[in-house]
């Protein structure tokens, strides 16, 4: 029998149940898609092809030792497997199951539509705690531990399906993506996440806990490997175990502390990716229905923010850096975020577009409820509108990271960095090299603040809070003393590890 594995977010040989049970099936067909329709959606970009095609390049390497090909095709998903079901004689499609967008989700009921019509077998497996068809939170997180204490799943004794052509890996330019410049992203591909994974274990990750906060510090602290997880060149069981076992050698501090930081974070990824899972549109509404339409759209606004040209210097410097590398730690995107939604009152779904373009470390089931949650539209947790000069003081006090990615403000005093239009000279710079800023950062936040807790204390918002609770609060256990479970870790817009 032959068997077409389905590759998505899962570009990997190792710990892979999908493959694993392909190869028990019959002779073994793997196939990535790539679906021009979805690199085409507002939150779909070419540095997240750019890493997707690294790491397909790498995969084709890796399943060649193994003796498969990799055979990619660019199309309809549901046109591509139709034409490769019909040519290699499939009986049965496996993949893992996709926390993915909305465009995924209907893609997905298509293709399933379209196998039980033409009486394919599509088999879906689990790779992560994530749990499809949840009936309810209770217990949720003793099944995610115990799947991550499960034994990694292996292929085993995998044949090819004979004579087929493997194909091109496409350029963006072919998926009609957009010039997308990132010039310091990673690159993608199993072994660097391997890389990443060890040097963040044997010596980049002591200080985590204490270094993960600040830009200056977490671009080498952070272990870096949110893009590899989100794509799938590792597991997140892999990245569980690997810190297990370093954590089961007694390490002195800060070692102890920030693996145990770390696990917690890996815990809430699966928490949000769950909520996602089971409510698909938290893309596009609001958990609380009030606040669907509570912000304006404002172009203007929202071109600055994204160019990194608000005149608010740290902020504009977080953008600047994340549009040159694809990522940014985990404070500063929850800054980011907030002050787009409460100090500039743009509508999370567009700012959330535009961060989603620029992460390339983008996972869906992460992004959007984070997104909601740093917008204060869940209604089941406190709002957090972070001052973006306080936050530069605190994360940046000496301006070094502001001077690098705004070197403009090159001129500016250390006293007036974090906020120039104090400055004396501040006339000849701005609204000239630099712009004014386009609000009043302490005025926004109180306007933003009496809406947001005006609309807390409206008829009706706590029983929808309750309900809104009962459907995706968190199940899991206060922290410990070794802090593995971690409430803190909710709080951040965080994929980035």
């Amino acid at each position: 029998m032959n068997v077409l594995i389905w590759m998505k977010r899962d570009l990997r040989t190792e710990d892979h149940p999908a493959l694993a049970l392909a190869a028990t099936r019959g002779r073994v067909l793997p196939v990535y898609i790539a679906e021009p329709e979805y690199w085409r959606l507002p939150d779909t970009s070419g540095r997240q092809w750019a890493f997707v095609a690294s790491s397909l390049a790498a995969l084709r390497g890796d399943l060649a030792q193994r003796g498969l090909p990799l055979v990619v095709r660019t199309g309809d998903a549901v046109e591509v497997l139709d034409r490769l079901c019909r040519t290699y004689g499939i009986s049965e499609i496996v993949s893992h199951e996709e926390t993915g967008n909305l465009w995924t989700y209907a893609r997905d009921r298509r293709v399933g539509a379209w196998a039980r019509g033409r009486g394919i077998r599509w088999t879906e497996v689990p790779q992560s705690g994530v749990v499809r068809r949840l009936a309810e939170r209770d217990g949720w997180a003793a099944r995610r531990d115990a799947f991550m204490a499960a034994d990694p799943v292996q292929p085993q004794g995998l044949s090819p399906v004979p004579g087929v052509e493997p194909g091109a890996i496409p350029t963006a330019r072919s998926l009609g993506l957009a010039d997308d410049p990132c010039p310091h992203m990673q690159a993608g591909g199993r072994a660097r996440a391997l890389a990443c994974l060890d040097s963040f274990l044997t010596h980049r990750g002591a200080p985590y806990r204490s270094a993960m906060s600040s830009p200056l510090t977490a671009e080498r602290a952070c272990s870096r490997l949110s893009p590899h997880i989100a794509l799938g060149t590792v597991s997140v069981r892999e990245v569980v175990q690997a810190t297990a076992r370093r954590q089961a050698e007694r390490l002195p501090a800060p070692w102890g502390p920030s693996l145990s930081s770390f696990q917690s974070r890996l815990a809430w990824r699966d928490h949000f990716m769950q909520k996602l899972e089971d409510d698909p549109e938290i893309e596009c509404h609001a958990l609380h229905v009030a606040a669907d339409s509570l912000r304006d759209s404002d172009a203007a606004r929202l071109h600055a923010w994204t160019l990194g040209e608000t005149g608010i210097p740290f902020l504009d410097a977080c953008m600047r850096y994340l549009r040159a590398t694809g990522w940014l730690n985990f404070r500063m995107r929850a800054m980011v975020m907030a002050c787009a939604s409460y100090h500039l009152w743009l509508d999370w779904r567009q700012s959330g577009a535009v961060l989603a373009r620029l992460f390339t470390d983008y996972e869906p089931g992460i992004h959007w409820p984070q997104v909601q949650m740093q917008s204060g539209v869940t209604a089941i947790n406190r709002p957090r509108i972070y001052n973006p000069v306080k936050q530069g003081l605190d994360q940046d006090p000496t301006g070094a990271f502001i001077r690098r990615w705004l070197p403009e403000l090159a001129e500016v005093p250390e006293t007036h960095l974090h906020a120039p239009w104090r400055w004396s000279g501040a006339a000849r710079l701005l609204g000239r090299r630099y712009p004014e800023p386009i609000v009043d950062v302490a005025a926004a936040a109180r306007a933003a603040r009496e809406t947001i807790y005006g609309l807390r204390r409206a008829p009706g918002f706590a029983e929808e809070r309750a309900e809104v609770l009962e459907r995706h609060g968190s199940r899991m256990p206060p922290r410990s003393r070794t802090g593995t479970r971690g409430k803190s870790s909710s709080a951040q817009l965080s994929l980035d590890l």
